[in-house]
């Protein structure tokens, strides 16, 4: 009932567990805090955040509008909602060193098992359009640095996510994020790679966990999760895919709409009122106060 009875703390220290295994862990993005719970409930092994879907959902591109307390107060909203380790998009940090510092500790303080943050130059932009740029060695390690430093879990992870393989080639994409290892990643995020061979050639250059990124419309094809696994990928995440999801029932529904004027036809589709209770626990409520709660839960629809 309320939210998760797993602390903050302790997600952390199970998500770094659950790395330690060598097993590839599934994050689903969740774009609002009941998707959380959907993801969990299906069995996934954690929640992904996503930068993009947060800014979606204010009705943004992905171009570096969204603010720290935005992000921050978005992703406690959603990691307190569930048991699962939460993985979160803090894009480049929000500012340089001291910014990057401060993100840190507002996203720590919010909940999450861990956070990446990337090299592009601020404003950033999505990491499967083209035009993009990144900043250089120096200015990328010390982001990393200062995150590394200001964290106060030391099971937060800290992970450094490269968008050079699309500016320099596969080569500087390894370069980097071995470099950004030394300045103290627990985790490399390669964006945007071509093809498995190449999330092959990062996992065997970098002694720590790797992510892949299979979102739709993109520059990697959408590969399998036995794919990812069999070369050695610890993390997957599917950051817009439920919001996609859920936009385009939306839009069907509202055409069903315009066009028939009920929507009849849709309710096969939907969510039942049942299903969204038990998701929400509203039996739990109920009896926590039946002074206060004392309806009965709905079966069937």
């Amino acid at each position: 009932m309320l939210y998760s009875k797993t602390t903050a703390a302790q997600k952390r220290a199970d998500f770094r567990a659950a790395l330690a295994t060598g097993e590839l862990l599934r994050f689903p993005g969740a774009f609002n805090p009941v998707s959380a719970k959907l993801i969990e409930d299906k069995g996934f092994e954690g929640v992904y955040i996503s930068g993009a879907v947060l800014a979606a959902d204010l009705g943004l591109p992905d171009i570096g509008l969204t603010t720290l307390s935005e992000v921050a107060g978005r992703g406690q909203q959603i990691a307190r909602m569930t048991d699962l380790p939460a993985l979160i998009d803090a894009d480049t940090g929000f500012g340089e060193p001291m910014n990057v510092a401060r993100t840190v500790q507002a996203l720590e303080d919010a909940g999450v098992a861990g956070l990446h943050i990337e090299d592009q130059v601020n404003p950033k932009r999505c990491g499967h359009l083209d035009g993009k740029a990144v900043v250089d060695l120096e200015t990328s390690t010390k982001r990393i640095r200062a995150a590394v430093d200001a964290r106060r879990d030391p099971n937060l992870l800290i992970m450094a996510r490269t968008d050079i393989r699309a500016v320099d080639g596969l080569q500087a994409a390894i370069d980097r994020a071995k470099a950004l290892v030394d300045a103290g990643a627990d985790a490399i995020f390669p964006e945007a790679m071509a093809d498995l061979a190449e999330f092959e050639a990062v996992r065997q250059a970098v002694d720590v966990p790797i992510l892949a990124n299979m979102t739709e419309f993109g520059k990697s094809e959408l590969f399998s999760t036995r794919q990812l696994a069999d070369i050695g990928v610890n993390i997957v995440i599917y950051p817009v895919s439920l919001l996609r999801i859920a936009m385009g029932a939306a839009e069907r529904g509202l055409d069903a709409l315009v066009a028939e004027g009920s929507l009849n036809s849709q309710v096969p589709t939907m969510q039942t009122r049942a299903r969204l209770y038990e998701l929400l626990d509203y039996e739990a409520y109920n009896a926590f106060d039946t002074s206060v709660f004392n309806f009965k839960v709905p079966e069937g629809k």
